[in-house]
């Protein structure tokens, strides 16, 4: 099949109505008066979603190249969301600003190199800026604050700061439907340790990239898994007890995650491997944590234990176990005396350890084995609801998340107007062209401020040059 090509101009004007497709659908949403966009779904009902990535996610396009427009500004998103778990609107009405800034600047004749130049110096320069003007969030109505603004609601900003009340600001919270109507925190037993699923072909909700699997077989091993022989015996017992199986190995061999994969695909039995966190004593130690709270048999290659002479009982139980692509959580209902007697002993090693590194590697142990995990139940009458509830619980913890890590700065805009005032005329470069791409950058930082004060109904020229007359 011939390939059109396109250059220059043209193709940056299909490569812009792609972007425009994606970010003016976006950018409604942005600020506190922002509206909700309805995403149709094939084989469910409609979403109501106000969240940036979300939307962008779903929109496709049948120009080709105007489909590439829309995917570079997905991935904006996409990438914002990764990082912060949050902004992801701010961050597609700037790349919106920026990407048409810079097409001008190449239209009337820059040299796009240059032009890049100044971009990455300029938004190097903003972030450092913002870094500076953030504040710490430590105390609860902080917290609490953070969540209620992202999420549009003092109650889920209430859970979300009694969530990292009970487990730490660096425990793990889930977020899980519930079947009734109301929302509630529970903690109970649990972990996370951060080695995720060991091959995508393990997913199985497409849109979030998880895999969950729900009162699951456990085996916890410090074997490298090299061929498929040594564990049928204990496949084989799996498949009777028609329960999912998740493994937790040192390593498995490519050739034995492929014949897994095709068994999960065909239906013969639901498994699920990640490979083993920590290096050396430390992943020995961490597998111990994980065949404690699980209460499997550790299977060691130190007591030259056989992964072919593995039977059913030596396998632990999960209620939930919670797979994402780079970390792992395992859910627990009930309470384990040897998962006391472990916690008991991380106390006492931490007092006798001999370095700091050894202190370090025990202490985030114990906080793994003694926080437990949060889980937020969300409630609603209908799914549609549900679904927008749990997404918007999710983004605020995200962001709260990210607020307590590297601080807040004022909203609505106006800590990027405030970065403005200090760079138009204190950024400066020789270069003509270098200079067109820092103004790209700098020039857009008035546009998030802009598109707020629009979507709540004001003039957003007024409210900018109402922000820009105000001392810094």
């Amino acid at each position: 099949m011939s390939k059109k090509i396109l250059y220059g101009k043209e193709a940056r004007k299909a490569l812009l109505q792609g972007v425009d497709a994606i970010a003016n659908t976006v950018k409604v949403t942005l600020g506190p008066k922002g509206r909700n966009v309805i995403l149709e779904k094939a084989y469910d009902s409609p979403a109501i979603v106000n969240d940036g990535v979300s939307i962008a996610k779903e929109i496709e396009l049948k120009n080709p190249y105007q489909n590439m427009g829309a995917k570079l500004v997905y991935e904006v998103a996409s990438k914002t969301n990764d990082k912060a778990g949050d902004g992801t609107t701010t961050a597609t009405v700037l790349a919106q600003s920026m990407i048409h800034r810079g097409f001008d600047a190449i239209d009337a004749g820059a040299n796009p190199v240059l032009v890049k130049e100044g971009i990455e110096l300029a938004a190097l320069t903003v972030a450092k800026k913002l870094l500076a003007k953030s504040k710490k969030v430590d105390a609860q109505e902080d917290i609490q604050n953070v969540a209620g603004v992202s999420s549009g609601s003092q109650e889920i900003g209430k859970i979300i700061a009694q969530a990292m009340q009970k487990v730490g600001k660096d425990g793990v919270i889930n977020v899980d439907e519930s079947k009734g109507f109301e929302t509630e925190l529970e903690v109970v037993e649990g972990l996370q340790y951060d080695k995720g699923y060991a091959s995508p072909y393990f997913v199985s909700d497409r849109e979030s990239m998880t895999v969950q699997l729900e009162n699951a077989l456990v085996l916890v091993t410090d074997h490298k898994i090299s061929t498929v022989q040594e564990i049928v015996p204990i496949l084989e017992e799996v498949v009777k007890a028609s329960r999912p199986l998740l493994i937790v190995a040192e390593a498995v061999e490519n050739e034995v995650l492929g014949v897994l994969v095709a068994n999960k695909l065909r239906g013969t039995f639901n498994v699920v491997v990640t490979n083993a966190p920590g290096f050396g004593d430390n992943q020995k130690e961490m597998l111990q944590d994980i065949a404690v709270l699980t209460k499997a048999n550790f299977v060691s290659k130190e007591l030259n234990m056989k992964l072919a002479d593995l039977k059913i009982d030596d396998l632990g139980n999960i209620n939930k176990a919670i797979i994402k692509k780079d970390n792992t959580t395992l859910i627990s209902n009930s309470k384990s005396p040897e998962l006391e007697k472990r916690i008991q002993v991380l106390k006492t090693q931490i007092k006798n350890a001999t370095s700091d590194y050894e202190t370090k590697n025990l202490q985030e142990r114990l906080a793994k084995l003694s926080g437990g995990v949060a889980l937020i139940k969300v409630g609603a009458a209908t799914d549609t609801e549900l679904k927008d509830k749990k997404l918007r619980i999710e983004d605020a913890l995200n962001a709260t998340k990210a607020a307590i890590t590297e601080g807040i700065v004022v909203g609505g805009g106006k800590a990027l107007v405030e970065v403005y005032q200090e760079l138009k005329d204190t950024l400066v470069s020789d270069n003509k062209e270098v200079q067109q791409g820092i103004d790209v950058v700098v020039q857009s930082l008035l546009v998030p401020t802009y598109q707020i004060a629009y979507n709540a109904g004001f003039s957003g020229k007024d409210v900018v040059k109402q922000q820009l007359l105000q001392p810094l």
